[in-house]
């Protein structure tokens, strides 16, 4: 499998478990908390492996940018966070920070 595809795959899985959190409700429900602790498991390891392949630092600039962004915009979908004109030209530049790091480094 390509290294990006599992770094992606890996992202997905983080944010999924870090937005069941909130679900969880203090890991009083059992459905919610269940997917906390797979995504983080799934995610680590799918990382893991993307480390065989991806420089750490650049990874984990990929990683914490496209979870954050994820995360933020479950927030504002699912959970009717508010977002104002900074926190979407924070998103921007993380997104264009991400996509510089990609272009530049990340090969597979």
């Amino acid at each position: 499998m390509k290294p990006l595809l599992l770094l992606l795959l890996a992202i997905v899985s983080e944010v999924v478990a870090t937005s069941s959190l909130k679900a969880s409700q203090g890991f009083s429900r059992w459905g919610p908390t269940l997917l906390v602790v797979g995504g983080y498991v799934a995610a680590f390891y799918l990382l893991s492996i993307s480390l065989k392949y991806i420089p750490l630092g650049i990874a984990y600039a990929i990683w914490s940018g496209l979870g954050t962004v994820g995360v933020v915009l479950i927030g504002y979908f699912f959970w009717r966070e508010q977002l104002n004109l900074h926190h979407f030209i924070g998103i921007a530049l993380i997104l264009i920070g991400t996509v510089i790091l990609h272009l530049n480094k990340v090969e597979g």
